[in-house]
């Protein structure tokens, strides 16, 4: 298992003044949803955004986390997004 504030320090490490929001979908501690607001992601398609966070979980993602939904953006689209 692993705590969601676990999984945001990690990928704040990755991807510095990233905004990241983890939650646990099923109360297990290996079921997460995350949403993470970077500046990095900017003209990178969804795949490569997605292949960011991954390697930034590489370790967790061979065990404690088995599953993870992740919404991406960068500022701007999230400034869109959240209107």
């Amino acid at each position: 298992m692993i705590e969601p504030e676990e999984i945001v320090e990690k990928l704040q490490a990755a991807l510095p003044d990233a905004d990241v929001d983890v939650q646990d979908l099923t109360g297990t501690k290996d079921h997460y949803k995350a949403r993470v607001v970077a500046e990095q992601f900017a003209d990178k398609n969804r795949v490569t955004r997605h292949r960011m966070v991954y390697d930034a979980l590489a370790e967790e993602m061979k065990g404690p986390i088995h599953a993870l939904t992740l919404e991406v953006y960068t500022p701007q689209e999230w400034a869109k997004q959240s209107q």
